[in-house]
């Protein structure tokens, strides 16, 4: 299990992005994060291009599957549909790692039982 953001560990840093202006001034080796994937979709490509690490949040099977087609690294999703789409990411055999947000790492535990690639503090996200 992936741990992203905890004190303890060092790891990867993400970025949320919105514009082209916030991808050009993100740091390098920076994870770019899309909230939005509807609005999205041209930075997306961008990223594609450019051989930029990206990652979607994705509240939904729907998004999750599109933000796999998009090749994600990282699907960030809620907690509700976190093993939903886990059980998706498996059975299709996901490149994406599935996150899930969490504030308390007691937290940890619990989506560790449901076999989730990995839990992302909010730390871990500019």
């Amino acid at each position: 299990m992936k741990i992203v953001g905890h004190p303890w560990i060092e790891s990867e840093h993400f970025v949320t992005v919105d514009s082209m202006e916030k991808i050009t001034k993100s740091p390098a080796g920076s994870i770019l994060l899309v909230d939005d994937l509807g609005v999205s979709m041209e930075l997306l490509h961008y990223c594609q291009k450019q051989g930029l690490p990206f990652a979607i949040r994705a509240g939904d099977i729907k998004t999750a599957l599109f933000a796999h087609a998009l090749n994600a690294r990282y699907i960030i999703t809620e907690p509700e549909s976190a093993q939903a789409i886990q059980k998706l990411a498996q059975h299709y055999l996901f490149d994406a790692q599935i996150l899930v947000e969490i504030s308390d790492e007691n937290e940890i535990e619990t989506y560790a039982k449901m076999s989730l690639d990995g839990v992302i503090f909010p730390a871990a996200i500019e």
